[in-house]
């Protein structure tokens, strides 16, 4: 990944960039939010932070701001559960759906914490936290509506910014995530 490429693409199309986080600001983050971003989002991060509507605003540790991140954090797993309560949405590695459905909430939530976490990049896209390594793909995510959008946060944010063709992606790069690749579309 060149997260410098990526920061001139920001900067092409009007994304805000304000100075890095440090090792510091990472350790808090890390710590107030239990997450561990992958290598390769960390060096883009290091070396600017995109500002603006849609991107998290890391850097603000507002007791309002950190309700929003964890929202954030937490949206995958509520559009999960949304759709278990609506839509009959039942994921088959969970094994049998019990037939109340808050006891197939209650289950769905357990078997979501052993699943790999996902930081919110942009909007409602995320990267897994792990493999912890660098090249993992980003997802979109809406509810159980999910797809991949990038085999890397290079080509993500290519795509994001139509610099690239959705349709391009190239689909044998993309690293297989536990769970996440088996809701995919």
């Amino acid at each position: 990944m060149n997260a410098a490429a990526i920061v001139e693409r920001f900067r092409r199309h009007g994304v805000r960039c304000d100075r890095g986080l440090t090792t510091e600001e990472f350790q808090q983050i890390e710590t107030l939010y239990g997450l561990r971003f992958p290598p390769d989002l960390r060096e883009l991060l290091t070396l600017a932070l995109p500002a603006g509507q849609g991107f998290p605003e890391w850097r603000n540790f507002s007791v309002n701001n950190q309700v929003r991140i964890h929202s954030r954090l937490r949206a995958p797993l509520e559009g999960i559960l949304f759709d278990i309560r609506q839509n009959a949405f039942w994921y088959e590695g969970w094994g049998e759906r019990p037939r109340e459905t808050e006891a197939a909430t209650a289950k769905a939530v357990r078997e979501y914490a052993c699943v790999p976490r996902l930081i919110p990049v942009y909007s409602h896209r995320y990267m897994p936290e792990s493999p912890h390594e660098a090249g993992n793909p980003v997802f979109s995510v809406y509810q159980t509506d999910i797809i991949y959008y990038g085999a890397n946060l290079d080509e993500y944010f290519g795509i994001e910014f139509r610099e690239k063709e959705y349709a391009e992606m190239n689909s044998e790069q993309i690293k297989s995530i536990t769970f996440w690749k088996d809701l995919t579309s």
